[in-house]
């Protein structure tokens, strides 16, 4: 997983992508989360995700992610291995009760985000996850 700088970036349009914005606003887990979030494309692609995720604030769009408690997780139409993956983000910024054994349900693609994810959530640089060649 790449981090990407403070300050958003614009596309070849000269807009401001939403994911960009999303990751630019967020700091320490909340960051990891939404970049793997952001990386994982297909669960924020959804309208349910974006109307009950993402909400303004004082500079620009955020995740509110304690929006996904309660259950809503489970009334956005996700399929079993989104479900699990969005379960495993929410559990980097600390809500949801999912266990890492719902690892089963993800795809390789999936796995690799999330095992990019932790060295950013433990805020170390000098480990690398991939393919060694």
């Amino acid at each position: 997983m790449t981090t990407t700088a403070d300050a958003p970036t614009a596309d070849e349009t000269g807009a401001v992508t939403l994911e960009d914005q999303l990751i630019a606003s967020a700091t320490g887990r909340r960051r990891a989360a939404a970049q793997a979030l952001v990386e994982e494309e297909t669960i924020l692609a959804l309208d349910a995700v974006r109307r009950l995720l993402v909400v303004e604030g004082e500079d620009g769009p955020v995740c509110q992610w304690e929006r996904l408690m309660g259950g809503q997780l489970y009334r956005l139409g996700l399929d079993e291995a989104q479900r699990a993956f969005l379960g495993l983000v929410m559990g980097m910024v600390g809500i949801g009760l999912h266990t890492l054994s719902v690892v089963e349900e993800l795809d390789e693609r999936r796995l690799l985000i999330l095992m990019r994810a932790m060295p950013l959530l433990a805020a170390n640089d000098r480990i690398a996850v991939g393919t060694r060649v």
